[in-house]
């Protein structure tokens, strides 16, 4: 399906347009249209790929998708929100939505005692159109609700006032198109080994290629449902990778580690015999089964028989071994006879590469049997459902190549062993799966929050959210015996709900391992020992003991905190207790993706100690719809965001919380006005006695969100405590003293600069990442300034390298919030 419907909002007595476009091997020419799941008649409605709604009616509400078949098959769309209005009903509310953000520590407010103050937003909902209207088949931006006037507020905060701009009403206006992009690493799954300069295609096209580390960027088609990235090693010692990549359809980029599996060595075969190839027979493993290669299998593409010595690589992914599922190959899914999506669960991929001993041209085959050891399936009603695949690289779905069938045999002096026998013909370079379909579906509700309070106004979106099925052995939930399938979602502005294998009879038949990432930084789940406390896992008992829920760390605390296990046991609809979340059946994803925060959800955290972030114009960096485009604005540009980060270094025992507070410098619009604060405490050199660094960011000097002047933020750096300036990087003093106006440095408990318009680096002490995704760019230039250097990354702090300031404390700080407000109190000029 290339071309699927778009949700559309009309008022009653309009006509509505949907289209979509299918293609494949013959081209489709017959397409039916479905609303709320029911096929309309073609002779009423006179629909071909398009299908014309006229004088709508309430009753025509729902959603819409078609469906695309040949005599090859069949496929479906994504399906499409139609909104029907009532004459005068209103799309876009012009009163905002309550959007609390959190305010200073020093700012409680009086009559609440509430560090959060409401600014308002307005939701990115689309908006009625006109009759004139264009037919919708094209890339028509459309018109969705949106910000159409904000005021500047004032907030009483410790002694002075606080500038923050509130939204006071919504409006219709165009759609906000912001880029789409995946962005990451390929690397080798085995020894990390970057993917250099490799190629990557989307469908059968070329767009690009890796960088020398591996790196990628890709921007995502305009109106793409899945997005299937094939990424080849032009060395030939790597599978390829065929990946079907999560991203934000409201815009920004994802981050994606993606492995690669290393092609198996070589072994000589006889084309002239017969021959068999073990399949999972690695780590002392009894193997899966077998590729049996009878005499005169191989064949030149001409037709013609070869017979003299073949070079055979066969690699094979196996599911026993947990550590295989990040290289595996596509989503494990495929297109059934109705062109649904529907759900795999492997036993195991091969790849084949057959090629001739001397001149190394790629050999094909004619007849070769694929046999399976039926001892290896330990779900019995698996044995009648057991088929052979194989990969279309193109759509990343999984197409039958035949059934596995019961037969006898034997392993020469093995014992003798029943398998599932299936025929295969290999024409060309694909990878095969020998898989069974899975109709025990369900989905899991899973929500990430900015921090460990769980407040439902501070979910995160843009967060890859990934599962990995598992089957569990008897007994021993802890410890899988193999993995079936995995899924990614990005989480949205009502989390994500995660398709998993469930089962109603036996809750432990399949379990779920669950992971988060945001950006490349991992969260953390919420702790399952000493004890359970379902407040905080989101999950009330006593279907949480159902769930068995348990995060990496419950028996062995070195390890990490940064996954939980569940048990995905299917709701009973006769027990009241199971019917809110988190696990939901299949038929019921709309209520999954509608439930509100109140109900069961697992859920993730930002480990964010010690950081706090304060916007003048409020945006919220994981949803690029929110940005406003104001001169106040902290990303000028929502297309492009760039990072800057200065080092200071704390002569001091203990660590400090270190503020910069960032106001216009130079545009005559922004002179003076505060832009936003940002507090990062400290973080200890573990190398170095009484000695810590901080990376603080600060706003970056450039143009504005208009892009006719620049402005050169002023910035200033102040340390908590009882704190001297006692260095300032060499460097940096000469390059400011080079580029006037110069700031005044009179205070020495301070350091203030106008910000450089170039982007220095750390030979300056400065830090600066433009990339697509601001909390990536983020987490890369404060890699790099633990590091200390220009294109490294660390997690701990180097606090003597690569530094723009050093401060001298003394023992004991003062209180922060007294500190802070001498702060904000303090004449501009200071």
């Amino acid at each position: 399906m290339v071309l699927h419907p778009k949700a559309k909002v009309r008022v009653a007595g309009q006509e509505v347009t949907f289209c979509c476009k299918a293609s494949g091997t013959p081209v489709p020419k017959k397409y039916y249209w479905y609303h709320n799941g029911t096929m309309l008649e073609r002779r009423v409605h006179r629909y071909g790929s398009r299908l014309v709604l006229r004088a709508l009616a309430p009753a025509q509400a729902g959603t819409y998708h078609c469906k695309a078949s040949t005599e090859a098959g069949a496929i479906k769309s994504a399906p499409a929100q139609l909104t029907v209005l009532a004459q005068g009903q209103q799309s876009c509310k012009p009163e905002p939505e309550p959007n609390l953000v959190e305010l200073p520590s020093e700012c409680q407010q009086d009559t609440t005692s509430s560090r959060y103050y409401n600014v308002g937003r307005c939701p990115a909902a689309p908006c009625a159109g006109s009759p004139a209207d264009s037919s919708g088949c094209g890339a028509d931006a459309g018109s969705c609700c949106g910000v159409r006037r904000m005021e500047m507020r004032e907030i009483p905060c410790a002694g002075s006032l606080l500038p923050v701009k509130v939204v006071v009403e919504c409006g219709c206006g165009p759609c906000a198109q912001p880029r789409v992009l995946v962005q990451g690493r390929v690397t080798a799954a085995d020894t990390g080994e970057p993917l250099r300069f490799g190629q990557i295609f989307l469908g059968g096209k070329k767009v690009g290629f890796t960088g020398y580390k591996g790196s990628f960027t890709i921007e995502v088609p305009l109106d793409t449902q899945r997005l299937v990235a094939r990424f080849v090693d032009r060395q030939q010692r790597f599978v390829d990778a065929i990946k079907v990549l999560p991203f934000n359809r409201r815009g920004g980029a994802i981050y994606q580690e993606v492995k690669m599996l290393r092609k198996k060595e070589p072994v000589d075969l006889d084309g002239s015999q017969s021959n068999a190839i073990l399949l999972g027979e690695a780590n002392g493993r009894e193997p899966i089964g077998e590729l049996v290669l009878p005499a005169g299998a191989f064949l030149r593409p001409s037709g013609e028989v070869f017979k003299g010595t073949v070079k055979a690589s066969v690699t094979f992914l196996d599911p026993r071994d947990m550590a295989t599922a990040s290289a595996a190959s596509s989503d494990l899914s495929f297109a059934d006879a109705e062109g649904e999506i529907v759900p795999l669960r492997t036993y195991g991929m091969f790849a084949v590469d057959f090629r001739e001993g001397d001149s190394g041209a790629a050999l094909q085959t004619g007849p070769v049997q694929v046999r399976m050891d039926t001892g290896q399936v330990w779900m019995p009603e698996h044995l009648q459902k057991m088929k052979l695949w194989s990969l279309n690289p193109e759509t990343g779905l999984w197409e039958e190549e035949g059934v596995l069938r019961l037969a006898g045999g034997s392993r020469g002096k093995r014992e003798e062993r029943t398998f599932l026998v299936g025929n295969l013909e290999i024409r060309e370079r694909r990878l095969f799966n020998l898989d069974v379909p899975e109709d025990r579906r369900c989905f899991v509700k899973v929500r990430a929050y900015s921090n460990e309070k769980f407040n439902p106004y501070e979910q995160l979106e843009g967060v890859v959210i990934s599962l990995i099925n598992l089957e569990p052995q008897p007994g021993y939930p802890a410890n899988p015996r193999a993995w079936g399938r995995f899924d990614s979602v990005v989480t949205g502005p009502n989390g994500a709900c995660l398709p998993a294998f469930c089962d109603g009879q036996r809750p432990d038949a399949y379990s779920a391992y669950v992971t988060a990432t945001l950006g490349g930084e991992e969260l953390e789940a919420v702790a399952s020992s000493p004890k359970l406390n379902p407040n905080a896992i989101g999950v009330s008992q006593p279907y949480l003991g159902k769930l068995g829920y348990r995060r990496l760390d419950h028996d062995d605390p070195d390890l990490k905190k940064t996954a939980f296990q569940i048990n995905v046991a299917k709701p009973d609809p006769n027990n009241v207790d199971e019917t809110n979340g988190p696990i939901y059946p299949y038929r019921s994803l709309e209520e999954c993706e509608n439930a509100p925060v109140s109900a069961n959800h697992l859920r993730f955290y930002r480990v964010e100690v010690d950081k706090y972030e304060y916007n003048v114009v409020p945006f919220k960096e994981s949803d690029l719809t929110s940005w406003t485009g104001d001169y106040l604005s902290w990303w000028p540009n929502p297309q492009e965001f760039r990072a800057c980060f200065i080092k200071v270094q704390i002569e001091g025992p203990q660590e400090y919380m270190v503020r910069s507070r960032n106001v216009g410098g130079t545009h005559p619009r922004t002179r003076g006005q505060l832009y936003g604060l940002r507090d990062s405490r400290s973080v200890r050199d573990m190398l170095l006695e009484n000695i810590s660094g901080a990376c603080v960011e600060f706003k970056c000097s450039g143009m504005l969100f208009d892009q006719s002047l620049v402005d050169r933020t002023l910035v200033s750096i102040i340390p908590q405590g009882s704190c001297r300036r006692t260095a300032v990087n060499n460097l940096l003093r000469d390059y400011l003293s080079r580029h006037p106006p110069v700031a005044e440095n009179n205070h020495t408990a301070a350091f203030t600069m106008l910000a450089p318009v170039d982007p220095l680096g750390h030979n300056y002490g400065i830090y600066t990442v433009t990339d697509q995704n601001p909390r990536l760019a983020k987490e890369i230039a404060i890699g790099r300034c633990f590091d200390g250097t220009s294109d490294g990354f660390s997690r701990e702090m180097k606090a003597d390298a690569g530094t723009a300031i050093t401060f001298t404390c003394q023992e004991r700080p003062v209180g922060r919030e007294s500190f802070f407000q001498r702060l904000l109190t303090a004449p501009a000029e200071a």
